[in-house]
């Protein structure tokens, strides 16, 4: 028994390692598997997709490369206008020491006419563009420290009384930069359209609308188990990119008339990208099951790091703090997109590779019309509001109480209402949550305590972010908890998370351990079915898709052009045919055409002759 787990372990480890190799992992007929058609077949797909610029260039990553490739190559004062995009975003997310240097080394790149790259300057338009911003750059030297006059300058420049920032405006960019984006819209992109660049872009949306089955991947160890299957690792083998396949099994949501349910999973997961939010990459059937391919978390969920990393339960401050403020970042991507999760505990926080967490299983999550609100006492006991608890219409308020809820456990290594392996009825735990106050052991910090008595407030309307509707989360990362975090950094993914997983530990349960799920009996699937598997089986999600092709390297060796950049075979848009048939053998050897006769010199002077013989 031991045996087949080391098995399992050894196996899905060797495979998580070659999935990191830009080669390691992916079949030996991958490139026949992402072989692209001629553009004749792709052209149509003009009438069905969006084509704009804030689709093509601003949401989709190989769109986004694809223009700047054009702009590099056929009008290089707009690919400085991107680099200047770079410039500004990487502006955002710098520390406020950096942010004057960065500030200085932009105005003398794209403002200053020495700072023409290859004699190439930016467009007129930029240069109007950048006057919006001229009260505050000529206060920036090239040092960015000092006035051209040796006076130094104060680097307080507040351009939003309400948030100064020790230095620059957060945003002193941004006026220009959509301006910028206004000029690249236009006649730029529609020239783009155009070219060569643009089909290939439709080329990839070809290879992405293909359809998925089971054969697309390879299946690994069993990681854990849900409501209606089972959770296992794979692998795409075209690419060689690790995922989690989420099987939910047809008889057991057929029996469970879980329908809807999974369905609106499917569809909350597929609106969502989030750095913050486990990911939908594909969505496709089998004959026994429905499956969700998802976002891999290899460094097991925060229950596992709670409770079973050794020492006492619980984690420390700064450790809870990250996990806490990545956390709300999620919390806020959902419901910004009108979303409540309804589920949020320890086991539904999932730790990647780097560190870094996400929140998964949106099953009990709900979308909420504007203005609106829902009723429903679904969730997790102990983890439910009081709101939910008694069935009362709410909106975005339970997953407050339920993140006070994660954050006290991380702090305390118990949950607020109940004890680990405490044996006690839901009804009593439902009366804790609506009538006992929390209590707070020396493991919390004052700014720690505070938080967690706002988010556990009984009534919504006196709880932390209750009242805030879609917007809760920009008051809790105010508070005087989160005041060491730079959110704008966070949110790139460039805070250093607190622990690392270790990459040859597998941070799940032993296969054998993980229970198995009961056969379904007296359930029978028809044809009736067929609708419901049809809205869910819809293939590749665009953008995981295209940002898996980038990051396995294969955008790079399969986006080739001809020489000297044109147009490839595949791209020829009126191939030259042969006028001669080939016929059924093409490799025949071809007969040599006859030499072209000479004309024949006649002299006047032997006509006589001629005629005479």
């Amino acid at each position: 028994m031991e045996l087949e787990n080391i098995v399992a372990n050894t196996v899905y480890l060797k495979a998580r390692e070659g999935g990191s190799d830009n080669n390691k992992g992916k079949s030996k007929k991958w490139r026949k598997i992402l072989q692209f058609p001629h553009i004749s077949q792709c052209i149509e797909l003009m009438n069905q997709i969006d084509v704009s610029y804030e689709y093509i260039v601003d949401q989709q990553p190989i769109g986004r490369l694809l223009f700047e490739q054009w702009c590099e190559v056929q009008r290089p004062e707009y690919h400085r206008c991107l680099k200047f995009l770079d410039a500004a975003k990487r502006y955002e997310v710098e520390t406020d020491e950096q942010k004057i240097e960065l500030a200085g080394a932009i105005r003398k790149e794209f403002l200053n006419a020495e700072g023409a790259e290859n004699g190439v300057s930016m467009p007129a338009e930029f240069k109007v563009a950048m006057s919006t911003i001229a009260e505050v750059l000529p206060q920036i030297a090239e040092n960015g420290t000092e006035k051209p006059s040796g006076e130094v300058v104060n680097p307080v420049v507040v351009v939003d009384a309400a948030k100064p920032t020790n230095g620059h405006c957060k945003d002193m960019f941004a006026p220009c930069a959509h301006a910028v984006k206004s000029l690249l819209s236009a006649d730029p992109f529609r020239e783009f359209t155009n070219s060569m660049y643009f089909h290939r872009y439709l080329q990839w949306k070809w290879l992405e609308g293909q359809p998925i089955t089971y054969k697309t991947f390879r299946m690994y160890r069993v990681l854990g188990k849900g409501g209606f299957g089972e959770v296992c690792a794979c692998q795409v083998r075209a690419t060689g990119k690790m995922y989690a396949c989420k099987k939910l099994e047809k008889k057991r949501i057929k029996k469970r008339k879980g329908e809807a349910m999974v369905l609106i999973e499917k569809q909350i997961l597929q609106k969502i990208n989030s750095r913050f939010v486990v990911n939908l990459a594909y969505a496709y059937e089998t004959k026994d099951a429905l499956c969700l391919v998802l976002t891999i978390m290899n460094g097991g969920d925060l229950k596992f790091h709670i409770y079973n990393m050794g020492g006492d339960p619980g984690l420390d401050i700064q450790r809870a703090r990250f996990y806490a403020a990545e956390v709300v970042c999620g919390l806020d991507h959902l419901h910004q997109q009108g979303i409540v999760y309804r589920d949020c505990k320890p086991e539904n926080i999932l730790l990647d590779d780097a560190g870094h967490v996400r929140i998964s299983d949106l099953g009990l999550a709900v979308d909420i019309p504007e203005g609106e609100s829902v009723r429903g006492r679904v969730g997790t006991v102990g983890y439910m509001a009081p709101e939910v608890i008694d069935n009362e219409r709410y909106s975005y308020s339970p997953d407050w109480f339920s993140f006070g809820c994660l954050l006290y456990e991380m702090i305390e290594g118990q949950a607020p209402f109940r004890a680990r392996k405490e044996k006690v009825k839901r009804e009593e735990v439902d009366r804790r949550v609506k009538s006992d106050l929390e209590k707070y052991s020396s493991k919390f910090t004052e700014e720690a305590k505070n938080l967690c008595q706002q988010l556990l407030a009984k009534l919504p309307a006196q709880r932390l972010g209750g009242k805030a509707g879609r917007h809760g989360a920009c008051i809790v990362k105010q508070q005087p908890f989160f005041h060491q975090v730079n959110w704008k950094r966070l949110e790139a993914g460039m805070v250093e998370p607190p622990f690392i997983p270790d990459p040859h530990a597998v941070y799940a349960k032993d296969v054998l351990d993980i229970e198995q799920f009961s056969t379904v009996k007296g359930v029978n699937i028809d044809e009736n079915d067929a609708s419901f598997y049809s809205k869910f089986n819809t293939g590749c999600v665009s953008i995981p898709w295209q940002t898996e092709m980038i990051e396995t390297d294969c955008f790079r060796q399969l986006n080739v052009f001809g020489p000297y950049n044109t147009r490839s075979p595949d791209l020829i848009l009126q191939p030259v045919t042969s006028s001669e048939n080939e016929g059924c053998f093409p490799f025949r050897r071809k007969k040599k055409p006859l030499p072209r006769s000479r004309p024949i010199q006649i002299n006047p002077a032997m006509l006589p002759q001629l005629t005479e013989s």
